[in-house]
């Protein structure tokens, strides 16, 4: 993965076992020169604004959408995620949610049960501006090793990060580091399960698995790496259940719980999964989002698999050294999937144009309830556009 590829990361080698660590170089001059945003307060200071986004689930339907937005030649996904352009851009550092593998070039592609999504997809969501995706998920063994060698590739060729998934045991030990701001920024990302797939005979690390000793484990090396903010991703959750299960509320109890000398070895935890917006809340004061939703999906039975939110948090950097960044806004940002044809919509930004539109309406107050159920609003959550 080399380093000119990712504009904003920082690669470091061996992290996650705490030996032969070498950072890359930084970042080039002007990432900054962004149009005024949230964050510019804060980023003025040193601080940076990151943004995050649920599940990219690649059903069929949306694999014929982008082969029709490309005029039947190929594939083309940006024009139905153009929505969050405006929000991603304005962030110092956005992260997604790569749900899906890869097929070969030139297919054949999939969608639900066993998802190959044309590779078109990572050059689409960098040029709206992401930096880096989690790809550890319940689908990332849909298409055996080869699929996950496939993504990374395209990602890769693309110069988008990756956490979560790698194609080789030494690839495993690398750390993504994200430079947003004064801040290094460390993305690590694990999924309950591979849907009863197995892990291949020899290749545990093809994905990674959720194991709160490991994911604190991986904090702390990160953050002897040089890691000022550490971001988990996790793939977690009932399919459809608005509410954190017993594992959602018990893992994120005992990663916000762990600290080393005094200081918390996990910044900010981000879920993915259930398909439906899930609740935000702080726990042992860090912030953890359950689940953010789909990002893009097809339509399905349930209507809230095509609603979500996108979380915000600025970070400011500390004011003592050897102390934490601390989260001084935290904001959602609710949206959904419009179809025929399918288009990521900014609820927000949306009504500002169409006040009067009932489906939105009422789509942004089914998100923000989710959102808010967990007491997020007393804890200063509030409403992003």
């Amino acid at each position: 993965m080399p380093p000119h590829k990712l504009p904003r990361a920082v690669l470091v080698a061996a992290a996650l076992t705490g030996t032969a660590i070498a950072c890359s170089s930084g970042t080039p001059a002007g990432h900054l020169d962004r149009h005024e945003a949230p964050g510019a307060t804060a980023r003025d200071a040193g601080g940076f604004t990151l943004v995050a986004t649920g599940d990219l689930l690649i059903h069929a339907s949306v694999i014929r959408q982008a082969r029709a937005d490309a005029g039947g030649d190929g594939y083309d996904f940006r024009r139905m995620l153009t929505g969050v352009k405006p929000m991603v851009t304005d962030a110092d550092l956005a992260i997604c949610h790569m749900e899906t593998v890869y097929g070969a070039d030139g297919g054949p592609f999939t969608g639900y049960p066993a998802f190959k999504t044309p590779p078109q997809l990572a050059q689409a969501v960098r040029s709206l501006g992401y930096d880096a995706c989690s790809t550890a998920s319940n689908h990332t063994l849909d298409a055996g090793a080869a699929g996950v060698t496939r993504t990374l590739d395209a990602m890769d060729r693309a110069g988008l990060g990756h956490a979560g998934s790698a194609r080789s045991a030494a690839e495993r030990r690398h750390l993504t580091l994200l430079k947003a701001g004064g801040a290094k920024v460390a993305q690590l990302a694990y999924t309950y399960g591979t849907n009863g797939i197995p892990v291949p005979k020899g290749k545990p690390w093809l994905v990674n698995r959720i194991d709160p000793a490991r994911i604190i484990k991986d904090a702390r090396a990160a953050r002897r790496a040089g890691a000022d903010v550490v971001v988990v991703s996790t793939h977690w959750g009932t399919e459809w259940q608005e509410a954190p299960d017993a594992l959602q509320r018990s893992l994120a109890r005992k990663l916000t719980a762990s600290a080393t000398r005094g200081r918390r070895d996990i910044d900010l935890v981000i879920g993915t999964h259930a398909h439906v917006p899930q609740a935000y809340e702080k726990v042992n004061g860090t912030w953890v989002v359950y689940g953010m939703g789909d990002q893009v999906a097809g339509v399905m039975n349930d209507a809230r698999g095509q609603m979500g939110s996108a979380a915000r948090f600025t970070f400011a950097p500390p004011t003592a050294r050897g102390r934490a960044w601390t989260v001084t806004k935290a904001e959602f940002i609710p949206h959904i999937v419009d179809n025929d044809p399918i288009t990521v919509v900014n609820l927000p930004r949306a009504l500002e144009k169409h006040p009067g539109d009932g489906r939105y309406r009422a789509a942004l107050e089914r998100v923000r309830d989710a959102v808010h159920s967990r007491g997020a609003e007393q804890d200063g959550l509030v409403m992003g556009r």
